[in-house]
């Protein structure tokens, strides 16, 4: 491009440069090179390099003063830090750009106006730290970036500004924390082609999830205009969720999950304005309703930016956190910025400290959970960063938003709660890197929460984090899976929350033997599914307005059943891919059902639920047929259009022969027929009926999942919720060990699988041993009782080797 001394162009620029241009830079240096021509696009650029930087502090004569101000920086409390600041500010604010600097820059800067057809090229001008964007450091948000500068006087005060951005408060205070000291670090500038995203939309992907560290999804964020908003928080953002394994087979949709999100501003430059674009030069205006309500980008833009992310990933060979951005003038997507996602680069341990609330009190607020940890204390409003000083160490932020100056008051809080902001804001990346306990998009957590007020602070309950008034008491418990192995009967997990499938994915296991179906339907969709297919019959007002509210922005209702239930499916089984999970059609009781929302209008009042209208019954019943063509739906929808196809369904209490075989025919007529596209069916083992009729049970069925709740409270004629029988209740009593027994050798003659869900094998070891001993192919737990259940089967399997080499 010319020959330069202190300009390196894009095209000339490697990852391997990140001492002469930083890590920014030398990111979109090689991604220019080794990307661009597979046809992600880079905006093209130059950058000044640090050489370029070192030679303005050389000239004006700046080493010895910025060192000697270095000097006397309280290093333990930084209570000098704002003087240092400023001070050291001020000197490169007033200092003179060296001449032969600013002519490489405005010969630069024509040339690539010139290639990108301009006479006066806009441009984004970045700082690049030249250790930044390092693994171990993220430098979020700690040094200046200025957009939408055209000119040459423009140019040149914006890499002037830049310079000055590496002495701010926070930026100051984070290199130490990081371990850079007083001068080690110096600074590129990057001039880019500015993408007009203003006029479009903008965001961020992680080709990893941010809060659990799950590898196989990629998480995009994206926002009407300028992607300050979402670094702010000030705006929630729309979620998409792509999942890797399917992404390059065009048969199926890898957006696994998305959501609307408010985008309740749109950031855009104000054009009257002149001189460097920051915050007085750009409009943060109300964003219209319609964009409120429409999703920034489209499900192929999506999929095309999940693929260039993907691919950017593997040819960095780890995680990383990428910036994208729309412009509205060509319509055409672009990869601004590509970082190494700092947080879950960091070794991984094998022990994992789970935390549970023995108590509940009275819900404040909720918002967006990060991490999944438990803390309390007082709560403290905070209104902006400069009245940091009144936060004391252990007390829990309570504020509107935060910004890169807040970074050192956040690290003296046990937590941090915010009304805005998404997964991807400022506050959010600072609590992972903190490892901090923080809810973030609250919406009126400094109304609801008084200062001074004693609260907790619970990440532990799923994605949703809770704020409840009052010191709670809970547990933690630390499982170390280091020197666990599997053993030869395979452990399982029961699991009823989605939310918590990535974090439960890391245990050792071999997939989901029992997916709850009921707990997505009464905690996310809420709504009876026959009130969305006959909403003529419920007459109540308030609950016509309910159904609206959570409907809202479905054409037809029935969707938001099939999309919501599809969607919570799909993140347990991508989360588990390629093992199976095994997903339980509902068994919600006619009382349970009766509690949805509309449910009280279709649902009949039965003496005893638990023996009543259940299970398999209810399926080919015209009473509930319509309800189980929107299950079979979005079955359907999980495995031939998400492509996840190691889900297989199971039948709940199947009474007799017929009606599995009614039940099958039933699914069919929805297009789940059994054997296509490798579709299995199970049926759950937990009526006497099903032991008895096992042959004929086994030829209809792919597998067996005995249930030994409900099997050991119908042997024995109980009812398990009674405290005056409860004694009775034994799952190793003879006669339920004698239909467990035979279950298993009809599944073993008939060459089907065969598991066991329930609670018995992890607390009784003799009810382990039993299990392996028969032959048992799965034994299925709920998180809590995995690793005591699977120590019982190893255990279980060393006694049987035991024994059968003591026979031979």
């Amino acid at each position: 491009m010319g020959n330069y001394k202190y300009i390196l162009f894009f095209n000339e620029i490697g990852i391997s440069a990140i001492s002469e241009v930083g890590g920014k830079n030398a990111s979109l240096g090689e991604m220019y090179n080794q990307l661009n021509p597979i046809g992600i696009q880079i905006p093209n650029g130059f950058a000044i390099t640090a050489e370029g930087y070192r030679l303005f502090r050389k000239e004006n004569q700046l080493e010895n003063v910025l060192n000697d101000l270095f000097q006397s920086l309280d290093k333990e409390h930084f209570s000098n830090l704002s003087y240092i600041g400023a001070t050291a500010r001020e000197h490169i604010l007033s200092a003179r750009m060296p001449k032969i600097i600013e002519s490489e820059i405005k010969k630069a800067y024509h040339a690539l106006s010139e290639q990108c057809g301009f006479t006066s090229l806009s441009v984004a001008v970045r700082s690049s730290a030249t250790s930044e964007d390092l693994p171990s450091a993220s430098f979020a948000g700690q040094m200046q970036s200025f957009l939408n500068i055209s000119g040459e006087d423009q140019l040149i005060n914006a890499v002037q500004h830049c310079f000055v951005s590496l002495f701010t408060d926070r930026a100051i205070k984070y290199r130490y924390d990081m371990g850079f000291q007083g001068l080690d670090i110096a600074i590129s500038v990057g001039v880019q082609q500015m993408v007009r995203s203003d006029q479009s939309a903008s965001g961020v992907a992680f080709t990893i999830d941010p809060d659990t560290g799950f590898e196989n999804t990629i998480i995009i964020n994206g926002i009407w205009g300028l992607g300050e908003n979402i670094v702010q928080g000030t705006v929630t953002p729309d979620e998409w969720m792509v999942f890797k394994p399917t992404l390059e087979n065009e048969k199926w949709n890898p957006i696994l999950k998305k959501h609307c999100g408010k985008k309740e501003f749109t950031m855009m430059y104000n054009e009257i304005e002149k001189g460097i674009a920051t915050t007085s030069t750009i409009v943060n205006t109300t964003t219209s309703l319609e964009n409120q309500n429409r999703f920034s980008l489209s499900d192929t833009e999506v999929i095309q930016l999940a693929r260039w992310c993907y691919t950017i990933e593997k040819h960095y060979k780890k995680a990383m956190d990428i910036e994208w951005a729309k412009d509205g003038t060509n319509n055409q997507l672009y990869i601004v910025q590509a970082r190494p996602e700092t947080i879950h680069n960091k070794p991984n341990s094998a022990v994992r400290k789970m935390y549970t609330l023995v108590e509940k009190g009275s819900v404040l607020c909720k918002g967006i959970a990060l991490g999944d940890k438990i803390t309390s204390g007082k709560a403290r409003i905070v209104n902006n960063a400069q009245e940091g000083h009144l936060v004391q160490e252990g007390e829990i932020i309570v504020t509107d938003l935060t910004n890169p100056d807040w970074d050192p008051i956040m690290k003296k809080a046990a937590a941090i709660v915010t009304n805005k902001g998404g997964r991807t804001s400022h506050a959010a990346i600072v609590a992972r890197e903190l490892d901090t306990v923080a809810v973030v998009g609250c919406g009126d957590a400094t109304t609801t929460i008084k200062n001074g007020q004693e609260i907790t602070v619970s990440c532990a309950e799923g994605k949703e984090g809770v704020i409840y008034n009052g010191t709670l008491r809970w547990k933690t418990t630390e499982q170390d899976f280091s020197r666990l192995k599997l053993p030869e009967t395979a452990p399982m997990l029961i699991l009823a929350d989605p939310e918590k499938a990535f974090r439960l994915s890391r245990y050792p296991n071999q997939g989901v033997g029992l997916m709850r179906m009921e707990f997505i339907i009464s905690n996310t969709i809420k709504i009876h599914p026959l009130a969305l297919c006959e909403p003529e019959k419920i007459t109540n007002q308030d609950t016509i307005a309910q159904i609206a509210a959570l409907t809202k922005g479905y054409a037809d209702p029935k969707d938001y059943f099939v999309t919501q239930l599809a969607e919570a499916v799909a993140t347990v089984a991508c989360a588990f891919y390629p093992k199976e999970v095994i997903v339980r059609m509902s068994d919600f009781k006619s009382n349970e059902y009766a509690n949805l929302i509309g449910g009280s209008y279709f649902e009949p009042d039965e003496e005893n639920p638990m023996i009543g209208f259940r299970g398999a019954s209810r399926y080919y019943s015209n009473f509930y047929r319509k309800g189980f063509a929107l299950e079979s739906q979005a079955m359907k929808k999980v495995r031939d259009k998400m492509g996840l196809t190691n889900v297989k369904l199971m039948i709940p209490f199947c009474r007799t022969v017929e009606e599995g075989e009614n039940v099958l025919t039933e699914m069919a007529k929805n297009g789940l027929v059994q054997g296509v596209n490798g579709l299995e069916v199970y049926v759950m083992i937990e009526i006497p009926s099903n032991v008895l009729l096992a042959d004929e049970f086994a030829k209809l069925f792919d597998g067996f999942s005995i249930g030994s709740n409900d099997l050991t409270q119908l042997t024995l004629g109980l009812d398990r919720d009674s405290s005056l029988v409860s004694y009775l209740f034994d799952e190793e009593n003879p006669a339920v060990q004698s239909l467990i027994k035979e279950t298993i050798r009809v599944a073993k003659r008939f060459e089907i699988k065969v598991g066991l869900c329930g609670q018995a094998p992890s607390d009784l070891p003799h009810f382990a041993q039993f299990l392996v001993a028969e032959g048992i192919d799965s034994i299925s737990f709920t998180p809590d009782a995995l690793l005591k259940g699977i120590e019982n089967i190893l255990e279980a399997e060393k006694k049987l080797k035991k024994i059968t080499s003591k026979t031979i």
